[in-house]
Order: C-alpha cells, then structure tokens, then sequence
C-alpha cells in the first residue's frame, strides 16, 4: 500500500500531468537493471489513476532489457488497468551519456548494448498498442 505524505498530496492537488517512468514492469528484472523494486512507481501509478490525475507512463527501450514480448504485455495489460493514462511513449536506448560514466572513470554497463532500430521500435508499439 503506496503511503505519500501530506506535502505530495497536496502538490497533487494542483498537478495537471504526471510523466512517470516505468523502468521495467517486472519487479525481479527491474531491481537488475537499475537497483530498485517497481513496487512505488507502479503502486503511485495505481494511486493516480484512483484519483484520476492523468498521466503519461514512459518507458525506455532498451534491447535484451525491456524489450522482451512478455514484458510488454505485461506492461500493455497494466498500463490498461489505468483510467487516467493520457500517453504512452517508448523512448529508444541512446548511448549518448555513456562519455559521462568514462569521464568519472566508472565502468558503463550498456556499453555493449545496440542502439534500437526502427523495426524494434516499431515491434514494441505494436505490442503495446500505440502509434
């Protein structure tokens, strides 16, 4: 059960649109790629749509990551168990940040991860239902 505090609430009030990553709609796979659970985004996602504040769900493609068929289904079937879901965009991998993580002299894990192409992309909004 999402618990937000009183300042969060209140800041809802008055909140037009909410743009909320969802980094990997299954919580195992999510904790791998990005160290979290996906239980506080996915139960804030639930808490919005109960209080009809709209949304858009992002979620970045990341090949051999969140592109798997089950996994955007899965994220097709949750996202359409929302009321308030105005938009739904798939942003595709980059390695763009990656000259960052070198500069600090941190190792980048995606480092060997390919750019997503246009039949990828393509594929996934399929699945997902979106244009």
């Amino acid at each position: 059960m999402l618990s937000l505090s009183p300042d969060i609430k209140k800041v809802l009030q008055f909140t037009d649109l909410v743009l909320l990553d969802i980094k990997h709609i299954d919580d195992e796979k999510c904790e791998d790629l990005v160290g979290h659970s996906n239980k506080l985004e996915l139960d804030f996602a639930r808490y919005l749509s109960d209080n009809n504040i709209p949304v858009w769900i992002r979620q970045v493609l990341v090949p051999g990551y969140t592109d798997k068929v089950e996994d955007l289904i899965r994220l097709r079937d949750f996202i359409s168990s929302l009321n308030n879901v105005q938009k739904v965009e798939l942003l595709p991998y980059h390695d763009m940040g990656s000259f960052k993580w070198k500069k600090l002299g941190k190792k980048y894990e995606l480092e060997k991860v390919q750019m997503v192409t246009d039949e990828d992309l393509k594929k996934a909004k399929d699945i997902l239902g979106i244009s």
